[in-house]
């Protein structure tokens, strides 16, 4: 099979490619065969038609269009590996030239030509690693970090207690809602509990309860959050039915009993002081991955192709039923592409340092998604791989991993100027090697077990021959 590539733009090539009719016959074979299992022909058996009588009775041209349909994704998928080529998007094939319609002598039955173009990943050329540098935030916990997560550990065990006064911000309303349009009721609730400040209702909520005593109401007019009237204008009546604050338990020896494993409020404080500490650490670890990152597409060049994100585009809007929303779609466009620069940046960063992803290294991830969508693992694994979506995955491990190694070749300070490591949560080469020997040796004794019963098969099978 000869290919040629053309570059059209710098993110889109035309793949010319010629299959020989040698190459093309084990597809036609299998096309005569397919065809005859369909067909009824008097006087022969369903599978057993010749090709002869196929051609007359349906066509040399349905079997070669049978035969090119079959084989064609799997030449030009030869293609672009034979090329070194990175498609992103689906490709535009043209088929030029088939072989004969008719029976030829042997070596007179043309060849297949094909077309294909394509949009791929571009040639990018990344800035050494070795001369980067970002700066994180300090890791220093103060009185106010520790104080933070002790209210936060105090509201888990606080309890609502009624109030006789105004509501206030942070205040839970028992609250009585209806939204009108014009005469139409269009929403109704009752006896809903909603914390002021929270912001997860109506817009202009918060702000019409505010001030508000249990037992008065007011109206405001806002637009609707959801239902078949979503974003148009309503009036809105809300009531106070109730107003409750949240009441705290008091800190000290008897609620670090009551809420943790230590018995002295110094003992959970201290606890507390640790726990943000390693939250800061690893949100250090999160900021130099984003500066990084930003770091590194600020310092190159990436054409985008357009095909794979208007592709993308359009799934997203008609996934939400917005395809004629301009503004939105404007949105959508600019995510769209910064998605997949950083895409084909990370990639070529993967390929560059030669990331590997381990079998454990994906499992990892891909339990750690399927939490995610609430499924059960092995459900989840089993219907990534029917969709042949497995691929895809190591490709984005690969991706996170891709920044992980670059994070140990760059040098990342602090504020203060300390050199902060950053290898408990990026890892390290050595740490790579051991995995990498792991299952190497893993798959080694798999082999090894695997090799006796396979020569148990063969002895078995030459006993019976």
């Amino acid at each position: 099979m000869k290919s040629a590539v053309e570059t059209l733009e710098p993110t889109k090539v035309k793949l010319t490619v010629e299959v020989t009719y040698d190459e093309l016959k084990p597809s036609i074979d299998h096309a005569y065969k397919h065809i005859a299992e369909q067909v009824t022909v008097p006087g022969f058996r369903k599978g057993k038609v010749p090709p002869r009588i196929i051609d007359q009775r349906v066509g040399r041209p349905a079997v070669l269009e049978h035969a090119i349909n079959e084989g064609l994704s799997g030449f030009y998928a030869e293609a672009v590996r034979e090329n070194a080529l990175r498609p992103l998007g689906q490709p535009d094939v043209q088929v030029t030239k088939v072989p004969g319609l008719t029976a030829a002598p042997q070596g007179e039955e043309g060849e297949l030509h094909f077309t294909a173009e394509v949009e791929v990943r571009p040639e990018i050329t990344l800035p050494a690693l070795d001369g980067l540098a970002v700066q994180v935030d300090d890791v220093a916990v103060d009185d106010e970090d520790v104080q933070g997560r002790l209210d936060a550990l105090r509201e888990r065990f606080g309890s609502l207690v009624g109030v006789d006064r105004p509501a206030v911000e942070g205040d839970y309303v028992v609250l009585d809602l209806t939204a009108t349009i014009g005469d139409e009721q269009v929403d109704q609730v009752s006896g809903v509990s909603y914390q002021i400040g929270s912001g997860n209702m109506l817009e202009g909520l918060d702000e019409a309860l505010t001030g508000l005593s249990a037992g008065e109401s007011t109206t405001f007019e806002t637009a609707l959050a959801g239902g078949e009237r979503a974003g148009e204008q309503a009036q809105v009546s809300v009531t106070a039915t109730a107003v409750k604050e949240r009441q705290l338990p008091e800190a000290d020896d008897e609620f670090a009993q009551l809420a943790s494993e230590f018995d002295t409020l110094e003992e959970l404080t201290a606890d507390l002081r640790e726990q943000a500490a390693r939250i800061k650490a690893s949100n250090q670890a999160v900021q130099a991955r984003d500066l990084l990152l930003e770091q590194l597409v600020e310092a190159v060049e990436i054409p985008v192709p357009s095909g794979v994100v208007e592709a993308e585009v359009h799934r997203h809007l008609e996934g939400e039923g917005r395809l004629e929303d301009d503004e939105h779609r404007a949105e959508v466009t600019e995510q769209a592409q910064t998605a997949l620069r950083n895409q084909i940046l990370l990639d070529t960063l993967a390929e560059q340092l030669e990331v590997k992803v381990g079998q454990g290294e994906l499992i990892d991830y891909l339990v750690n998604a399927s939490r995610q969508y609430g499924m059960d693992p092995n459900t989840f694994i089993r219907t990534l791989d029917e969709q042949g979506q497995i691929p895809a995955m190591v490709a984005e491990v690969a991706r996170s991993k891709a920044l992980a190694v670059a994070l140990r070749r760059i040098t990342v300070t602090e504020q203060s100027g300390a050199t902060v490591d950053l290898s408990e949560f990026v890892g390290s080469d050595e740490d790579d090697a051991a995995i990498e020997q792991a299952e190497a040796e893993a798959g080694a004794a798999e082999d090894a077990q695997a090799q006796p019963v396979a020569d148990e098969a063969g002895e078995q099978d030459d006993a019976k021959a």
